[in-house]
């Protein structure tokens, strides 16, 4: 079960996404395996190039990938994610800090990192002292739907990883 696709064998949904990323290098098996549904497959990336957009830096929007990744045990989106914050020149601390689900020398970071575990703790009904302490941080009404939209869009991914035994 979830043998990963080719070209050939995916869903006619599945074909565009798989040939775009082939045509830029390389398609991960964990995407081949996820085409088994264009829906989930197209979503997710819709949805994470969405999160791509938004205001939040892009280091904060790792922290929140990296928290759900480490919350949810996904271990591709963890070692994936390790290496994205490395090219952003992200401090190795910080991966390792998140990984061991420590709090961040970076106070603003760490506010980012403890609204992401409240959000999924509370399935979104996160109370005010929360909210005041992320907005504190300096982070606005925008940026606190933003994490909620990364925790959606990871969520989805690391749910499906695990599904597919993604290596």
């Amino acid at each position: 079960m979830f043998a990963p696709h080719t070209l050939e064998t995916a869903p006619e949904g599945s074909r565009a996404t798989m040939a775009a990323m082939a045509d830029a290098g390389v398609v991960p098996e964990a995407v081949a395996q996820l085409a088994a549904s264009p829906e989930l497959l197209t979503g997710f990336l819709d949805m994470s190039a969405r999160f791509d957009q938004c205001t939040l830096d892009p280091i904060a929007r790792e922290v929140v990938i990296m928290t759900v990744a480490v919350h949810n045990d996904c271990h591709i989106c963890i070692a994936m994610h390790t290496g994205k914050l490395r090219k952003l020149g992200a401090a190795p601390e910080l991966a390792a800090a998140l990984r061991e689900k420590r709090a961040l020398d970076d106070e603003r970071l760490d506010a980012v990192r403890v609204f992401t575990l409240e959000v999924m703790a509370t399935a979104g009904a996160v109370d005010t002292r929360s909210v005041d302490a992320f907005a504190a941080q300096g982070y606005t009404e925008r940026n606190a739907l933003e994490v909620v939209l990364g925790v959606g869009t990871y969520t989805i991914s690391t749910f499906a990883n695990r599904l597919v035994r993604a290596a």
